[in-house]
């Protein structure tokens, strides 16, 4: 099974979160999952909810500072396996194009 996530990690300050960003980001690294980081979030792909839950847990608890927000949101198709690049290209295929904007 492929559980599919898209984590959201921050301290509530008022200046740059990327250093603590990156601390949640880093702490991904002790777990089987694979990730990739966006301006909105992380997507994360784990075997199950158990590894996906505890990696969450460590990338929240990497985060320093007195208020941390975390969210997390799950894709956790159970009849069939999906990763999250099939499901872009799902989308793609719709499109019949990438599905981003092409101005530069």
């Amino acid at each position: 099974m492929t559980v599919i996530a898209l984590l959201s990690v921050a301290p509530v300050i008022e200046d740059s979160m990327s250093a603590e960003v990156a601390k949640a980001v880093d702490a991904l690294e002790e777990y089987d999952v694979e990730y990739e980081t966006n301006p909105m979030g992380t997507v994360i792909e784990a075997e199950s909810t158990d590894e996906l839950f505890a990696a969450a847990q460590a990338a929240h608890d990497a985060v320093d500072g007195d208020r941390v927000s975390t969210v997390l949101k799950i894709d956790d198709k159970r009849t069939r396996e999906a990763t999250a690049a099939e499901k872009v290209d799902a989308v793609a295929a719709e499109l019949g194009r990438e599905p981003m904007s092409t101005d530069e």
